[in-house]
C-alpha cells in the first residue's frame, strides 16, 4: 500500500502524517467511530477517475452515525464533496481506496457522544492475486455477533473487533480468510465482505437478517444477477452442509470486490477454482467500476470531469 501525499481531518486538506488522533481519545480507547470504505478506479483510456457508487456510501454513512447516537450527524453530501476535493489534491490518477471515518474525539468516557470529528484517507492498493486466483476460506471458530449484540447493518469500527479473531485465526491455520457462522448456526459472511454460493446454477446469498453488513457490493452483485446475466438470484438462510454442494463461490466487498472462493476447510468447490458465472461476474463488475458500461454510468462520480 503507497500512501498518498494528504488526507482531510475536519474539512482540511493536511499533509498525511499530520493527520492524528490523541491516544485518549474514545476513537482510540474504545473504537468509537463509523467509517465507509469505498473505491475510486482510474480509467486509463478516458483519463478518468470514477468513484463507485458514492452517494450509496454517503447514505450509509449517515445511517452509521444515528445508530453510533452521535450528538450531531454530518451530512453525507458534505462528506462527498471533501472525498473528491482530496482526490484531487492528491492529483490522484490510479485506483485507490477510500475511507471517510467519523469518530469521538476529546476526552470523554465510553458513554461520549461528542465532539465528533471527520478524517478521510485514499490510498493506492494492487489488486490482490486473490481476485484472479481465488481463495481458500475457514469456517471460523468464533461466531458472528448478532443484531442484538451490536448493529451489524453498520460500518462501526467497534464491528470489526470480532472480524479480527476469525481472519487472524484463519491465516494462522493455514487459510486466506474466514467464514463465520451467526448464533443460529446459519452463514453469516466474511470478515469484511459478503458470501455468494453457486448452486445447480442459482446464486444464493444469507439475507440481510443473517447478522451481515448491508452491503452495497452485494446489493450491486444482486442487480447486475438479475438484470444483466438473466439469473434469479435467492437470499436465504444457508446451512453450512450446503457448501459441499455449492459448483461456485465467491466474496463480494469494496475491499475484496469479486472474489472466487476455490475451498472452504480444504473441501474444493466445484473444481476446486474460479468458475465460469464468477467470472462472467467479475467482467461485467470491473468494467461497470472503471466506466466502462454507459448503462450504469449513474452508479459512477468522475472527478475529473471529463
Amino acid at each position: 500500500m503507497s500512501l498518498a501525499r494528504y488526507a482531510i481531518m475536519d474539512g482540511e486538506v493536511v499533509p498525511w502524517h499530520e493527520a492524528r488522533v490523541h491516544v485518549f481519545t474514545p476513537a482510540f480507547k474504545y473504537g468509537s467511530n463509523v467509517f465507509e470504505g469505498l473505491r475510486a478506479y482510474w480509467n486509463e483510456d478516458e483519463e478518468e477517475l470514477y468513484v463507485f457508487r458514492l452517494a450509496e456510501h454517503m447514505e450509509r454513512l449517515e445511517f452509521s452515525q444515528r445508530m453510533m447516537r452521535l450528538d450531531r450527524i454530518i451530512d453525507g453530501d458534505h462528506v462527498a464533496s471533501k472525498v473528491l476535493e482530496l482526490l484531487r489534491a492528491n492529483e490522484t490518477r490510479e485506483t485507490v481506496h477510500i475511507r471517510p471515518t467519523i469518530f469521538i474525539a476529546g476526552d470523554g468516557d465510553t458513554t461520549a457522544q461528542g465532539p465528533i470529528h471527520l478524517a478521510i484517507t485514499a490510498v493506492a492498493r494492487p489488486l490482490p492475486e486473490r481476485v484472479h486466483a481465488g481463495c481458500s476460506a475457514q469456517i471460523s471458530n468464533w461466531e458472528r455477533i448478532n443484531d442484538r449484540a451490536m448493529p451489524l447493518r453498520i460500518k462501526a469500527g467497534t464491528n470489526y473487533g470480532n472480524s479480527r479473531y476469525g481472519a487472524v485465526q484463519a491465516k494462522i491455520d493455514g487459510y486466506d480468510t474466514a467464514l463465520f457462522l451467526n448464533r443460529n448456526g446459519k452463514i453469516s459472511e466474511g470478515p469484511g465482505m459478503c458470501f455468494f454460493m453457486i448452486r445447480d446454477g442459482v446464486p444464493i446469498t444469507p439475507s440481510v437478517t443473517s447478522d451481515i453488513l448491508e452491503s452495497i457490493t452485494r446489493d450491486t452483485v444482486l442487480e447486475l444477477l438479475r438484470d444483466r446475466m438473466g439469473l434469479s438470484p435467492v437470499e436465504r438462510e444457508v446451512d453450512r452442509s450446503e457448501l459441499g454442494a455449492a459448483e461456485e463461490a465467491f466474496f463480494c466487498g469494496t475491499g475484496w470486490e469479486i472474489t472466487p472462493i476455490n475451498s472452504i476447510d480444504r473441501l474444493d468447490i466445484g473444481a476446486g477454482e474460479p468458475g465460469p458465472l464468477t467470472r462472467r461476474l467479475q467482467a461485467l463488475y470491473f468494467d461497470i467500476v472503471h466506466g466502462r458500461d454507459s448503462e450504469y454510468g449513474h452508479w459512477c462520480t468522475r472527478v475529473w470531469g471529463g
